[in-house]
């Protein structure tokens, strides 16, 4: 999948019109055809199936449908399960990127990712009440890296009880191994499954507060695909498995050394030390000499995680890296709009360039988490920033330099940032 782009200068980008802002639409039954009919041939090769838990206590709806996000397959698993009913689905700006009439006729709601929207919320809560559909919501919003769970925005609850309408959960089992975000859009030959649950009546969202709220939708969101994989025995044994494995595997526990790691066929090496781990076809990390620091891939991902906070904890973490820009400003297209430097330190983001017309900065506290991407749009590895106007997309020219590193930092800048500011 590919997003239209076009060369133009920053001054010319800058002065476009922004779009200007419509409510969405009822999902057209054409179209909900169409996706469901489309979707069938990726379903039976995945011999996707679902089971069903306390769906007789949502009703008819509507209803808030909160879905984990593992791959591309997702949207075509909700139509599976929810169809013929309508539902809006919320979603990315850059997807309305050269189609916004198809994705507003699908019935899609744009919005920045981890940018603060309250559009978003009157455009819920529009589809909800004035236009008598389901909305589907990816609340991590972004992809899982490591097959875990992403941090769930806090006060969830408060737009539970604004909406005061049943939530209906999505859990899927299958689709992060079918098509892993690090794996460079290979798809492997995995069953598909998913749990679908009236997770809160509107009973239950009256009844409870915000916190309780959030803590079972905590509960509900907390997973472990890999560990999944390895309870169930699921074998995944495509010779292209660990291809890539070093976007979120970017640190060596043998040696230490970052950006030096490569995943490529089935095993990740260090270029450092030399030191090469297989990925087995059951989803452990299994050293070929010497000790095996982590076999599961969410301990290692932790383990770096403990280490970036510890660089911020002693003042040394710190990215300063040249990058391509790309500038989001409408839906008619990603602009490129030339080279700039990307710098990320305790103070936050600065991303300066365009011969000197470019200059933005983004505190810690602005986002709880980070947009950061691989292969996005088949482009390369991303860091996107910004605000409800402009949107950058930074591409890293050094491929040792690890945006997942830089999405774990931001978690736990913004975790100390809030922590000072409390």
């Amino acid at each position: 999948m590919k997003i239209k782009t076009k060369q133009l200068s920053y001054e010319k980008v800058m002065a476009l019109p922004r779009p200007t802002h419509r409510r969405p639409l009822r999902p057209n039954l054409f179209f909900r055809c169409l996706i469901r009919v489309l979707s069938i041939p990726a379903l039976l090769k995945t011999r996707f199936s679902f089971t069903s838990h306390r769906m007789e206590q949502a009703g008819e709806g509507p209803w808030l449908i909160l879905m984990n996000h593992s791959c591309f397959l997702d949207l075509k698993i909700a139509y599976k399960i929810f169809f013929p009913k309508p539902f809006c689905v919320v979603s990315t700006t850059d997807g309305f990127v050269g189609m916004p009439w198809l994705m507003r006729w699908i019935g899609c709601i744009p919005t920045q990712k981890f940018v603060s929207d309250l559009t978003l919320i009157r455009d819920i809560l529009h589809a909800i009440k004035e236009n008598n559909t389901n909305v589907l919501m990816y609340p991590e919003a972004g992809y899982s890296f490591d097959g875990t769970a992403t941090p769930l925005p806090r006060k969830l609850g408060v737009l539970l009880k604004k909406l005061d309408v049943p939530v209906v959960s999505v859990i899927t089992e299958g689709a992060f191994h079918r098509d892993p975000l690090y794996n460079g859009l290979q798809k492997r030959k995995v069953k598909v499954s998913a749990t679908v649950k009236c997770q809160l009546t509107q009973e239950e969202i009256r009844s409870k507060s915000v916190e309780e709220l959030d803590a079972i939708l905590d509960e509900e969101f907390t997973f472990d695909n890999f560990k999944w994989q390895q309870n169930n025995n699921i074998k995944i044994d495509e010779p292209f498995r660990a291809d890539g494995l070093h976007r979120i595997l970017y640190q060596c526990p043998h040696c230490g050394a970052e950006g030096k790691t490569e995943g490529k066929g089935t095993t990740l090496t260090c270029r450092a030390c030399g030191k090469v781990y297989e990925l087995t076809p059951y989803g452990k990390m299994s050293a070929l000499t010497g000790e095996t620091e982590f076999s599961h891939i969410p301990d290692w991902y932790r383990w770096q995680r403990d280490n970036v906070k510890m660089q911020i904890s002693r003042g040394e973490y710190s990215l300063d890296t040249p990058v391509t820009i790309g500038v989001l400003v409408d839906h008619n297209a990603l602009y490129m709009v030339g080279d700039g430097r990307l710098v990320h330190n305790a103070d936050g983001f600065t991303l300066t360039g365009c011969d000197g017309k470019l200059h933005y900065t983004q505190p810690p506290l602005t986002s709880y988490t980070l947009n950061a991407d691989y292969f996005w749009y088949e482009i390369g590895d991303v860091i996107s920033i910004g605000d409800r106007k402009t949107l950058y997309y930074c591409f890293p020219k050094d491929s040792a330099v690890s945006v997942t590193k830089s999405r774990l930092a931001t978690e736990e800048l913004y975790k100390l940032a809030k922590d000072k500011k409390q």
